[in-house]
C-alpha cells in the first residue's frame, strides 16, 4: 500500500491524524494545547505525535467503537485481550477498593492508550475504564497486533514506548504517594500537568485543563477537604495562584514543599 493510499484509507475511516470531538486539542512539539474557544478538558496523560501516528495508521487492524458518557469499557478483574486508542472524548481509569473507595490512575484524553498491559500479559484487568463524556476509540486485539508485528515492527516499538512512559509516570507518582504530606503529592500532579499542558504567560504557567478537587483527591490519595487545604497552602507559599477555578504555577520549585 502506498503512503497516499494509506492516508486516503484513514480519511475514509474518519481519521485524519487530528483529535476530534468537542474537547479536542491541537498538538504541537510541546504536547496538546487548548484553542482559546474550546472548553477545558481534563487529561493527565498523552502520547507524542510519532507514537500516536503509528496507531492511527494501524486503524485498519482495529475496530472503531463509540461510547456514551458514563459507559463502562471494561471492569477491574475482567479478562481481556483488547486495548484501546482514544480518538475523542475522555476516559477515566480507576482502581476500586473492596470498600468502594476509588483511586483514579489517570484521566485519558485524545491520543491516549489504555488497557494494554492486561492484554499483553494475559492477567485480569487491574482497573476499570469509564467514559467521562461521549467518546470514540479504536479497539485493538492483541492477537491481531501480534500477528501484524513481523510486517509492521513499529507496532512493537510503539507499544514498548507507551508502556515505558506509563511506568515512568507511575514511578514518579509512587515516589510522592509514599510521602506523608499531601501538598507534595498534589504538587507532583500539578507539576506534571504544568509540563504537559502548561502555557507560559509573563513568567507564570497556566495549567490549561481543569480538575475538580474530588478528582485531585482521588488521584493523590487525599480527601477533598485535604486538597482544598493543600491548594490554599501552596497559594500561601507562592507556588500557585488560583483564579476563576484555574491554576497558575508561579514557582515550580515550591510545588513539592
Amino acid at each position: 500500500m502506498t503512503e497516499s493510499t494509506q492516508f486516503a484509507r484513514l480519511a475514509n475511516f474518519g481519521l485524519d491524524g487530528s483529535c476530534a470531538g468537542p474537547h479536542a486539542s491541537r498538538t504541537d512539539a510541546q504536547g496538546p494545547r487548548m484553542k482559546k474557544h474550546e472548553t477545558l478538558t481534563t487529561e493527565t496523560w498523552h502520547m507524542d505525535d510519532a507514537t500516536a501516528g503509528t496507531w492511527i495508521r494501524a486503524a485498519h487492524l482495529g475496530r472503531r467503537k463509540r461510547y456514551g458518557k458514563g459507559a463502562t469499557i471494561y471492569r477491574q478483574g475482567d479478562q481481556g485481550s483488547t486495548f484501546y486508542f482514544l480518538l475523542s472524548g475522555r476516559v477515566q481509569v480507576s482502581i476500586f477498593q473492596n470498600d468502594g473507595a476509588e483511586f483514579i490512575l489517570e484521566v485519558m484524553g485524545c491520543w491516549s492508550m489504555f488497557g494494554e498491559s492486561p492484554a499483553v500479559d494475559g492477567y485480569p484487568r487491574i482497573a476499570t475504564a469509564i467514559t467521562v463524556e461521549d467518546s470514540e476509540l479504536l479497539e485493538f486485539d492483541i492477537g491481531v497486533i501480534t500477528a501484524a508485528i513481523p510486517s509492521n515492527p513499529e507496532l512493537a516499538i510503539s507499544l514498548l514506548r507507551v508502556i515505558a512512559l506509563k511506568q515512568r509516570i507511575l514511578a514518579s507518582r509512587i515516589q510522592y504517594l509514599a510521602l506523608p504530606k499531601p501538598e507534595m503529592r498534589i504538587g507532583e500532579l500539578l507539576g506534571r500537568l504544568s509540563d504537559l499542558y502548561g502555557e507560559q504567560h509573563d513568567g507564570r504557567t497556566l495549567i490549561t485543563i481543569s480538575l475538580t478537587h474530588e478528582q485531585i483527591a482521588a488521584m493523590t490519595g487525599a480527601t477533598r477537604v485535604t486538597v482544598t487545604r493543600a491548594l490554599k497552602r501552596l497559594s500561601e507559599v507562592g507556588a500557585v495562584e488560583i483564579k476563576q477555578r484555574r491554576i497558575w504555577v508561579l514557582d515550580p520549585s515550591k510545588l513539592l514543599g
